[in-house]
């Protein structure tokens, strides 16, 4: 029995009929994508300067061709992100595929995404863009870079306070989006994911509300580097390290963000209980053992400091 790598549940090919059915309706079929892992790489850096998808990581954009039963590369209009498997760092796409998966477990928004098999049995990653509505409406996304008037090479310099602040002036509801803020924040710290800087967090506007857009980017940044010196990108309360509960929850989400004891109880309890969910995910995951073990001892450690008790 195999693992589908767009839902994890138990299938007998490749693909479960429900993974199928969230790629389209009716689809019986899935076929490899027609590029070994490398043969992607070197599409992406051949089409890099085509690309409005920015980042460090080789990306490719793409639509899905129903008729095909497989995705197609295309230098605009696409409509999905793939990331392929790059020798720098083992198992980056099954990476940021289970921590996405784990962030909308403890109820943060994500994009619809999963693995697809490429033509050498590795595995890419793949990502509906959130900024299309349809086959030509764009919504209006704007990175908190953009919003702090800040260069892509100054991603860094901010603050998690800062993020709050951009959310304050712009959003919509901010009571609202600062809950989702508090939320993400937790789970980065518990997941590992140490590079999410001011490009990796953006707002949305749907209809004539404007919200924070759904998480993207989410990678488990201490499997990769291993004993990385740093547990956020941006300093919370000056510092990206020995980070305390009372960091989080009495200075971060009580002082800075506003939010009542009532909400930050709510928000841990509901977070604890899907580190519960965390644990079976984790285990069915594309990850090896060894990455597994890892991922499980962190989120293990980090949980302690968060919940004690």
């Amino acid at each position: 029995m195999n693992t589908c790598p767009i839902t994890y549940q138990p299938c007998s090919g490749k693909y479960s009929a429900e993974g199928l059915g969230r790629l389209f309706r009716g689809l019986d079929e899935l076929l490899d994508l027609p590029y070994s892992a490398d043969e992607q790489l070197r599409e992406a850096a051949q089409r890099a300067d085509k690309l409005s998808i920015q980042g460090v990581q080789p990306k490719l954009s793409a639509r899905f061709v129903p008729r095909e039963r497989t995705f197609t590369l295309v230098d605009r209009g696409g409509t999905y992100i793939l990331k392929p498997p790059t020798p720098l760092y083992p198992k980056l796409p099954e990476n940021e595929d289970l921590t996405m998966r784990l962030a909308s477990a403890a109820g943060i928004e994500v994009p619809f995404h999963g693995l697809v098999y490429a033509r050498d049995d590795s595995r890419t990653y793949f990502v509906k863009r959130f900024d299309r509505a349809g086959r030509k409406l764009k919504l209006a996304v704007e990175d908190f870079a953009q919003l702090a008037g800040l260069a892509r090479d100054t991603k860094y310099d901010a603050s998690m306070e800062r993020v709050a602040r951009i959310m304050m002036r712009f959003c919509t509801f901010p009571a609202i989006e600062l809950v989702k803020l508090f939320r993400l924040a937790l789970v980065c710290y518990l997941v590992g994911n140490e590079d999410m800087h001011l490009k990796n967090f953006s707002l949305i506007t749907r209809g004539n509300k404007v919200q924070l857009s759904p998480t993207y980017d989410m990678v488990s940044t201490t499997l990769v580097l291993r004993r990385p010196e740093e547990e956020l990108a941006l300093p919370l309360k000056g510092k990206k390290s020995n980070l305390t509960r009372r960091d989080f929850f009495v200075y971060f989400g009580g002082e800075r963000l506003g939010l009542t004891g009532k909400t930050i109880d709510r928000v841990a309890a509901e977070i604890q209980s899907a580190i519960v969910q965390w644990q079976r995910l984790i285990e069915v995951s594309f990850l090896s053992n060894e990455m597994k073990a890892a991922y499980l001892d962190l989120i293990t450690a980090r949980g302690k400091v968060l919940f004690p008790s």
